[in-house]
C-alpha cells in the first residue's frame, strides 16, 4: 500500500473553482493516511507546474500521485508522462475528473459540488493506495505486412511500403489486379484512363523485389496478435501452364462450350470459361473459371497449355501488420426498383462499359440512343432500406459520364432526377459544364422519387419537380441509367477472420474519423480505400498512404510496447468453464492444460483490458491489471460513506 502519496487539485483558472471551494477539498484530504503533500494549482497542466510536479516526485520520494483536474481524455497522457519525469512509475497515477464530472454538472450548487468533489478525489487516493506499478509488454515486430486487395488502394500502400524497405505480401483474391478502376476508362478529372493507371502501379508493384504477388489468393485463417501474425492464405491454380501458346489458347477459348455472364463488363456480355484478361487488368495470363468449368475436356484437345492436375495451396505467412483495401460492390438494385428488369434500364457501372464498347454511335441491344434518363441515389440514402449514406461520387461520376456522351456522341440529350446534387469541392465545374451543355436537371423529395413505367414500347420516367414548384414532368427515355451507389463487398468474409467490426452502413469501422482515420480495434490491422466507407479515386489513394504509414510505424520499431492493462487468471482458482473465452471480442482466451489442470490462459498481446471477461467468471478467478478488485472496490467504500 502506498504511503507517499501527492495531490494536485486544480483551479482550471475557475472553471472549477467558480463552481468548487478547490482550499477546502485541498484541506478535507490533506490528513488522510499516506497523503503526503496536498496542493492547489491555478493551471495544473501549466508547464510551471508540470515541472512542480515532477521535482515534488523525485526530492519527497513520492510513491504515488492523483491530479484532480479536469477530463482524463485531454490530460491523462500529460501528467502520466509528468509522472515518469519525476521517477515515478505511471501506473501509480490516478486521474481525478472534477470539472466536467462536478463543477459543470453542478454549476447551480456550490456546496453540493464541493463535497462531490472531496469524494472523487478521495476515491482517487483510495484507488492509487492500492495501484501497483506496471511495465509494458514487449513484442518482436516482423518486418513484413501483408496488403489485402490489389485494387489502387493496395498497390498504391504495397508499393509505398516497398519502397521503404519492408516486405509485402500483396494478396487478391481474384485472378486479375485493378479492382473496380481496370472496369472505367476515362477518369473524372484525370488526364489519364483507368488502365493507364493500374499499369503505371502494375508495374511498379511487379518489378518491385520487395512485394510478393499473390492472385486467386484469399486469407482463410489468422492467428498471432500484432507485430506477429500467423496468415494462411488459399491459392487457386488458374490451370494453365506457365509457358502458354498463344495460338492454342485461342482455339481453346473458341471451342469451350461453357458461355457465362462477364462480370468484368457487369453482365451485359458473355465469356468463355477459359478466358484472357482485359487490357486494363495484370498480369496478361489466361485463366481458367473453376467454377463454372464442367472439366469437358474439349480445351485440353487443342491446348498442351491447360493442365487440371494444378492443385489448391495453401501457404503460410509470417507479418507484422495486416492492411486492408478490398474495396466495395456497386449497388445492385432489386427487381422493379425504378424499373430495373425493363430491358433497356441499366446501372451506372454498365452504362460505362456501353460507352467503353461503342465508337461512332450509342448503340444498345440494337437501338440508336439519344435521350438518356439518369436517376440519382438509387442504393444510397433510402428511405426504406439498410443504404442511408450518401455514396458522394456518384454525382461527380454521373456528370462526367453525361459529358463524355455529349463529346463522344452527336444529338445526346440527358435528363438528370435527382434529390440534389452533391459536387463537392472543385468537382462543382463539372456541375457547371453539364449544364453548360445543355442537361436538364429535375428534382424530387426523397419520400416522392420519380416513377419508371414502360408504355407503347417507351419507358417513360416521370416526377414531380421541385425546381418548378411542383409541376408533373414526363421523360421518354430510350435509356434509363440507374446511379447506383457503393455497398461493402457482398462476400467479406476477410472482415470475419481479421474480427474487423463493421459500422451502421456496413463498412469497416476506424477507431476515430479523424483521430485515427485508418486504424482498427484489432492492433496491428489498418483499413484503406473504399472497404471503409464511399470514397472516390484520389480519396481512396490517401487513406492507402496513411494505412500504409500507420503499418510502416507498427512493424519498422523492431520492438513494439504494449499496453500492461489486461486481464490475468488466477491459476489457483480457475475451473475452465469456456464463458470468458465466450465472452471475449478478441479471441484473447484459450483453453491450456496446467499440470492436469484445464485452465483459461490470457494471449497479453492480444487482450485489450476491455474487461468483457471480468462479469461473466463464476469462480471469480479473473482480475485487471489497473483496475484490480482490490482498487475499485477501494473507490466504493469511499463513495459509499455517509
Amino acid at each position: 500500500m502506498k504511503s507517499k502519496i501527492g495531490v494536485y487539485i486544480c483551479h482550471c483558472g475557475g472553471n472549477i473553482s467558480d463552481y468548487v471551494d478547490v482550499n477546502k477539498v485541498r484541506e478535507s484530504v490533506k490528513e488522510i493516511q499516506g497523503v503526503e503533500i496536498s496542493i492547489d494549482t491555478m493551471f495544473a497542466c501549466a508547464d510551471s507546474s508540470q515541472k512542480q510536479i515532477a521535482e515534488d516526485i523525485a526530492n519527497k520520494k513520492l510513491d504515488a500521485l492523483v491530479v484532480a483536474s479536469c477530463s482524463p481524455k485531454l490530460h491523462y497522457p500529460t501528467f502520466s508522462a509528468v509522472a515518469e519525469r519525476g521517477g515515478l512509475n505511471k501506473y501509480n497515477y490516478v486521474h481525478a475528473n472534477i470539472r466536467e464530472q462536478v463543477s459543470w454538472a453542478h454549476s447551480d450548487n456550490k456546496e453540493g459540488a464541493t463535497e462531490k468533489a472531496i469524494k472523487v478525489v478521495k476515491s482517487a487516493i483510495a484507488r492509487v493506495k492500492e495501484s501497483v506499478p506496471l511495465e509494458p509488454i514487449e513484442v518482436k515486430a516482423q518486418k513484413s505486412i501483408a496488403v489485402l486487395g490489389a485494387g489502387v488502394a493496395g498497390m498504391r500502400a504495397a508499393k509505398e511500403l516497398a519502397d521503404l524497405g519492408i516486405q509485402v505480401y500483396l494478396i487478391e483474391r481474384e485472378h486479375f489486379v485493378g479492382g473496380r478502376i481496370s472496369q472505367l476508362d476515362f477518369l473524372c478529372g484525370a488526364d489519364i484512363t483507368g488502365k493507364e493507371l493500374v499499369t503505371q502501379l502494375y508495374e511498379k508493384i511487379h518489378k518491385h523485389p520487395n512485394v510478393t504477388l499473390f492472385t486467386g489468393a484469399e486469407v482463410i485463417e489468422k492467428g498471432g496478435s500484432i507485430g506477429n501474425f500467423k496468415v494462411k492464405v488459399k491459392i487457386t491454380p488458374r490451370y494453365i501452364k506457365d509457358e502458354c501458346n498463344p495460338e492454342q489458347l485461342q482455339k481453346a477459348i473458341d471451342v469451350c462450350p461453357v458461355e457465362v455472364e462477364d462480370d468484368f463488363n457487369f453482365n451485359i456480355t458473355k465469356r468463355k470459361a477459359i478466358y484472357r484478361n482485359y487490357d486494363s487488368e495484370y498480369p496478361h495470363f489466361p485463366t481458367i473459371d473453376s467454377k463454372n468449368c464442367t472439366r469437358c475436356g474439349e480445351c485440353e484437345k487443342v491446348c498442351s497449355s491447360i493442365d487440371f492436375t494444378q492443385k489448391e495451396e495453401i501457404i503460410d505467412l509470417t507479418v507484422g501488420s495486416i492492411l486492408a483495401a478490398t474495396g466495395f460492390d456497386p449497388y445492385q438494385p432489386k427487381e422493379n426498383e425504378f424499373g430495373w428488369g425493363i430491358e433497356n434500364v441499366v446501372t451506372l457501372p454498365q452504362f460505362r462499359r456501353i460507352i467503353n464498347m461503342c465508337d461512332n454511335k450509342l448503340i444498345y441491344k440494337g437501338k440508336e440512343i439519344k435521350d438518356i434518363a439518369y436517376i440519382y441515389c438509387v442504393g444510397s440514402r433510402q428511405v426504406e432500406g439498410d443504404n442511408k449514406y450518401c455514396s458522394r461520387y456518384c454525382c461527380t461520376a454521373t456528370l462526367y459520364t453525361s459529358i463524355l456522351t455529349h463529346k463522344k456522341y452527336k444529338g445526346i440529350h440527358s435528363f438528370h432526377f435527382n434529390r440534389g446534387i452533391r459536387t463537392y469541392g472543385k468537382q462543382e465545374v463539372i456541375y457547371d459544364e453539364a449544364s453548360r451543355l445543355g442537361d436538364i436537371f429535375l428534382q424530387s423529395y426523397e419520400y416522392d422519387p420519380p416513377v419508371v413505367t414502360k408504355v407503347n414500347g417507351k419507358t417513360n420516367v416521370k416526377i414531380e419537380d421541385l425546381l418548378t414548384g411542383g409541376k408533373e414532368i414526363e421523360v421518354n427515355a430510350d435509356l434509363v441509367v440507374l446511379v447506383t451507389g457503393m455497398e461493402p463487398r457482398n462476400d467479406c468474409s476477410i472482415g470475419d477472420v481479421l474480427k474487423i467490426p463493421k459500422g451502421r452502413d456496413r463498412f469497416y469501422n476506424e477507431i476515430h474519423m479523424k483521430l485515427r482515420p485508418v486504424e482498427t480495434v484489432i492492433d496491428g490491422v489498418t483499413i484503406a480505400g473504399a472497404c471503409q466507407g464511399p470514397k472516390n479515386i484520389m480519396e481512396s489513394m490517401n487513406s492507402a498512404l496513411s494505412a500504409a504509414a500507420k503499418s510502416y510505424s507498427i512493424v519498422n520499431k523492431g520492438e513494439l510496447a504494449l499496453e500492461p492493462i489486461i486481464a490475468k487468471v488466477d491459476k489457483d482458482t480457475c475451473v475452465w468453464c469456456g464463458k470468458c473465452a465466450e465472452a471475449c471480442p478478441f479471441d484473447a482466451i484459450t483453453k491450456v492444460n496446467a499440470n492436469g489442470k484445464e485452465i483459461a490462459e490470457i494471449n497479453a498481446s492480444v487482450c485489450k483490458g476491455c474487461g468483457m471477461c471480468l462479469p461473466v467468471c463464476e469462480s471469480d478467478s479473473i482480475d485487471m491489471d489497473g483496475f484490480t478488485n482490490t482498487e475499485i472496490e477501494s473507490m466504493i467504500n469511499v463513495l459509499a460513506e455517509n
